[in-house]
């Protein structure tokens, strides 16, 4: 068995099949269980695409089949000519009883259809919601209140603020949240300064030098540290030799490498380590709005110095409302990304395929159960948000359809709609063509 985990990117597999097996079961069920409520009999459910390595048939008569290529899945409702739902099957229809013909897709008012066809990306959506959600009763949510809940270990030791501490001004700035504090030292860092803050016993003035170490807090799946090795929790120490007492020295070096190979000396617990790796060098809108090339590793500071806020295990209502947020800045930020990558102001290279998918999941995977679902729950979103474009072939292409539909009063002619059809097909393949092209430039 050992020289099993040695085949490079096998670790890959099971991870990617986990991630893409649920986020397709997902929509497609959303597809099937909404058709099914509103009367449209379903004949086949697939997982997978392909030769079926698994079949078997329900009380109902539904064919439910797990398909060789697990890139996609698919519910054929009744009438349907393909699996895609993108044609009547004439034939199947006038062999079709009169009480047959009730519940097939295509004979179904437009609002039942419309649903069904809406349930899928729904359905992602609610996934990406209840991940969020689960973890933030799990393990508690950020209170944005202006109270420092607790000090890191690796904080700077002048800090000179404690856990406890309600802050009230900094630097002569009133504060009234969290962030405010944040936003305020960071504007400070390195420089030393006063605060106003309550122990409980009245408000006191004292010395604060906010310094944020060299602390790993997420490592970009994908990315270069990543790669390397890098983990959450890591302190880097120095770059080539030179030491990096805070992260913007450690951002500066790398930015000063060019994109060539660094040698990071890495505290991990008790433990030291040295780890090469190569900068990737990405595009990015610089100050004047040019697209400029920088040398990024792919890690992330989030521990603010080491002063962490309040966290409160949150309630259903509470973690239902963070799981919405945090779906909703998922698509934003997708939205934001497509819309600077028309215009010129994104890097379309960092767009990925399925083999940066099955590679971003291994590395999670091996970040522990929370870091795989947070990636189940980004994918199942990014899966609900695509096809909902209005792109014949995808489900908001099926809606747009049905809009014209609704407005001319009988459906387009066929052959329009097989056009339009054929035309979202080859831009999505043509899409999938590109990403994957980038995965192996990757």
């Amino acid at each position: 068995m050992s020289y099993i985990a040695e085949i490079p990117y096998v670790g890959w597999v099971i991870p990617f099949l986990v991630v893409l097996g649920v986020v397709v079961f997902v929509h497609e069920y959303g597809h099937y269980i909404v058709g099914r409520w509103v009367g449209i009999r379903a004949e086949v459910f697939s997982i997978g695409f392909g030769p079926e390595l698994l079949a078997w048939r329900d009380k109902r008569g539904m064919r439910w089949r797990v398909g060789a290529l697990p890139l996609g899945g698919y519910v054929k409702f009744a009438g349907d000519m393909n699996a895609a739902s993108a044609g009547v099957d004439r034939e199947a229809l006038a062999r079709m009883s009169a009480e047959e013909r009730k519940g097939a897709f295509h004979t179904a008012a437009i609002w039942r259809r419309a649903l069904t066809v809406l349930a899928g990306p729904v359905a992602n959506f609610i996934l990406s919601i209840l991940v969020f959600a689960f973890f933030a009763m799990l393990a508690g949510r950020e209170v944005n209140e202006p109270v420092i809940g607790s000090i890191r270990a690796d904080a700077n030791p002048e800090l000179g603020l404690m856990a406890g501490d309600r802050v009230i001004a900094i630097d002569g700035n009133y504060v009234e949240s969290f962030s405010d504090i944040l936003v305020e030292l960071a504007a400070l860092e390195g420089q030393r300064a006063t605060a106003l803050v309550d122990r409980g016993a009245g408000e006191e003035e004292i010395e604060i030098f906010y310094l944020r170490p060299a602390r790993v807090d997420e490592v970009v799946p994908g990315g270069a540290a990543a790669d390397a090795g890098l983990q959450p929790d890591d302190v880097v120490t120095a770059v080539d030799g030179e030491p990096t007492p805070s992260f913007d020295s450690l951002r500066a070096r790398i930015a000063a490498s060019g994109g060539a190979m660094l040698s990071l000396d890495v505290t991990r617990g008790d433990e030291k380590l040295v780890l090469s790796m190569t900068p990737e060098m990405v595009e990015m809108p610089g100050p004047d709005g040019a697209i400029e090339r920088r040398p990024m590793i792919g890690v992330r500071n989030m521990s603010f110095g080491g002063i962490e806020p309040i966290v409160e295990t949150a309630n259903p209502f509470d973690a239902l409302t963070y799981g919405a947020a945090r779906t909703w800045a998922i698509i934003a930020g997708t939205m934001d990304y497509l819309g600077d990558m028309i215009t010129g102001a994104a890097d379309s290279s960092q767009l990925g395929g399925p083999i940066q998918i099955a590679k971003v999941s291994g590395q999670a995977a091996e970040q522990g159960l929370e870091s795989l679902a947070m990636m189940i729950a980004l994918i199942s979103t990014s899966i609900g948000l695509i096809n909902l474009f209005p792109i014949p072939v995808l489900d908001g292409g099926h809606l747009v359809f049905y809009a014209l539909e609704a407005v001319r009063g009988k459906p387009l002619r066929a052959r329009w709609q097989e056009i339009g059809n054929g035309v979202g097909f080859g831009m999505i393949m043509l899409l999938m063509v590109f990403a994957t092209y980038n995965d192996l430039l990757r």
